[in-house]
């Protein structure tokens, strides 16, 4: 994919995150998509590494994912902040 079709998809990824976990959370705008772009990574990564599949593209497991790993990088991110 490339670089503009990664944002859309992070920032979605991290919008979705941020929905499934309300809070305060430091940061805005950016914050969130580097967590959506970064989440979609790491998603990836732990997705290929566990054979469940890795971020493709535009589809629904990818998707999911990409989310997945945003939930799990917002986690980490509030315990690194608090």
């Amino acid at each position: 994919m490339g670089i503009i079709a990664w944002i859309v998809f992070g920032l979605i990824a991290g919008a979705i995150a941020k929905l499934l976990m309300p809070g305060k959370d430091p940061g805005g705008c950016i914050v969130t998509i580097v967590i959506g772009i970064v989440g979609a990574v790491v998603g990836g990564w732990i997705g290929s590494a566990l054979g469940f599949g890795d971020v493709t593209g535009f589809n629904v497991g990818s998707f999911a994912i990409a989310v997945l790993g945003a939930v799990i990088l917002l986690v980490l991110y509030r315990l690194i902040k608090r």
